[in-house]
């Protein structure tokens, strides 16, 4: 069985170089799986392990598509929303010319947390939850969000879509 995508979201790297999305897929009856990419124009140095793979965009070119945890861009961002309660970044397409707002399907809030901003990752983990390192905070993030929010949790991305109204951790800072 194939992969089906259940819903999808994504933030903007302020610096406008890499995409970040957060995909929702599932396999049959399986979980629904976390699984945050990354795109960029070029190969970044020293991910070889993280690379899934490339992809021709119709009008970017081909881009270098990324499990999202080996990219330092990734990582600042999450926390990044996660630190200032942001949320998922609004998305537009384009129909005879114009700019249309479309609703994502997939809401990502972010708790607020007062953590300062980083400057190294110091260590990367796959597994669930996949591990960030660096040097002020550590980040997990949860390949299956199955883990209910404590109304007293901070520091967390939440996440819901249709189907899990009730939010669920994504990633939580520590």
């Amino acid at each position: 069985m194939a992969p089906v995508r259940v819903a999808a979201g994504r933030f903007d790297d302020p610096a406008g170089a890499v995409g970040i999305e957060t995909m929702l897929v599932s396999v049959g009856d399986g979980p629904v799986w976390h699984v945050p990419l990354t795109y960029r124009d070029a190969p970044l140095d020293g991910a070889q392990e993280w690379l899934i793979g490339t992809t021709e965009h119709s009008v970017l070119g081909r881009r270098w598509v990324y499990d999202a945890i080996g990219d330092p861009v990734y990582a600042a961002q999450v926390t990044a929303v996660i630190r200032e309660a942001g949320h998922e970044a609004d998305e537009e397409f384009e129909i005879d010319g114009q700019r249309v707002p479309r609703e994502s399907d997939l809401k990502l809030s972010g708790s607020g947390a007062e953590v300062p901003a980083f400057a190294t990752i110091t260590e990367v983990r796959d597994g669930d939850p996949a591990v960030i390192g660096t040097d002020t905070v550590t980040i997990t993030v949860n390949r299956v969000p199955t883990v209910a929010v404590d109304p007293a949790d901070a520091g967390v991305l939440t996440a819901c879509w249709s189907g899990q109204e009730t939010p669920v951790v994504a990633a939580r800072l520590r």
